[in-house]
């Protein structure tokens, strides 16, 4: 598969800089045989009473993080943690960078390199740990939006609520999971009333996901890898669906790849805490998942390849080329779309 294969035109003016207000009032396109324009709010009438909807609870902290080293600026994007007091990074320029160095990001907040990998990644052992670590990003730190939207100043205060879903509960991503950014307490309260089930996975999400297939022969793409947990209870909320031919509604393609990627050949799930890689491109076979909500996502990024292969890559290129035409707003603020799987 080549990469162009996954390109469409997009023009910039459909990249969304902010959110709908309120988050439900965005649209959705429903892509089945046929192509619907619909809302978020429409959610209830078109899902069935019985069908799971599996959230990621995950919550973004605010992990870019403009430090010195010798007085040259150096800007960092943490992706993963390593230890309770060291993460995974992208440094830039990390030509300034070696093994020893240190990063000063405030008077008495610190971190030494202790690895320098390729693509400008380096490991950072902090000077604090766990929550005095997490305090000090809560101080220090800047929400990492991704570069497609614009801030002058970097993320601001409203991002800091945009860029969040309203049942985030653990800390640990460094990008949103974005399609449930969609949800209000008020949309949440008309699925249950419609009889609609809900569970909750964690992803936390990393930098990588941000990052540009490079290689014109997709399956030699490596995708970064991410820390999950399914916990015994979602387990057995997500079993006893398919045991009763209910329909798993993933939000998010980041609990779609988890699910996916711990489900068995029968669909089954355990309990789980590791890492996923998982690289779905066209001709994998879903394992799990029946119906997938999601926002727009980049031209010739893992997550349009993901989709291609979830729904039908023609299915796929004509629900994008329709989103386009109709004014659609795309990427992480943008409007959302539920996906039948092919």
């Amino acid at each position: 598969m080549n990469l162009n294969d996954f390109d469409f035109h997009l023009p910039t003016e459909l990249i969304a800089q902010r959110p709908a207000a309120p988050r439900d009032s965005a649209r959705l396109l429903q892509v089945g045989r046929e192509l619907s324009d619909r809302g978020v709010k429409d959610l209830p009438e078109l899902l069935a009473a019985g069908d799971l909807l599996v959230f990621n609870d995950t919550r973004v902290i605010p992990a870019r993080l403009v430090g010195r080293k010798n007085g040259g600026k150096i800007e960092i994007t943490l992706h993963k943690q390593a230890e309770p007091n060291s993460w995974f990074a992208f440094a830039k320029p990390a030509k300034k960078l070696q093994p020893g160095n240190r990063i000063d990001f405030d008077e008495d907040f610190t971190a030494d390199v202790a690895e320098k990998g390729d693509g400008g990644e380096v490991r950072l052992t902090f000077d604090r740990a766990g929550a005095e670590l997490l305090a000090a990003l809560h101080r220090q730190g800047i929400m990492p939006l991704p570069p497609y939207i614009k801030r002058d100043e970097g993320a601001d205060a409203q991002d800091r609520r945009d860029y969040q879903t309203v049942y985030a509960s653990r800390d640990g991503a460094v990008a949103a999971p974005t399609a449930g950014l969609h949800f209000t307490p008020e949309l949440l309260a008309a699925l249950e009333a419609r009889g609609v089930q809900r569970t909750t996975l964690t992803l936390h999400v990393g930098a990588g996901t941000f990052l540009p297939v490079k290689t014109e022969d997709v399956t030699a793409h490596r995708m970064h890898a991410e820390v999950g947990e399914i916990s015994p209870e979602a387990a057995a909320a997500i079993n006893a669906a398919k045991a009763a031919g209910r329909r798993v509604v993933a939000v998010g393609t980041t609990s779609l790849r988890l699910l996916e990627h711990v489900a068995d050949e029968n669909g089954q799930v355990v309990p789980f805490t590791g890492e996923t890689d998982l690289f779905i491109l066209p001709g994998y076979r879903f394992k799990l998942v029946d119906r997938l909500m999601t926002n727009f996502h980049l031209p010739k990024s893992t997550l349009f390849m993901l989709v291609c292969a979830f729904a039908g890559q023609a299915r796929m290129s004509a629900a994008y080329a329709h989103a386009v035409a109709a004014g659609y707003r795309f990427y992480s603020y943008g409007d959302s779309s539920l996906l039948e799987r092919a």
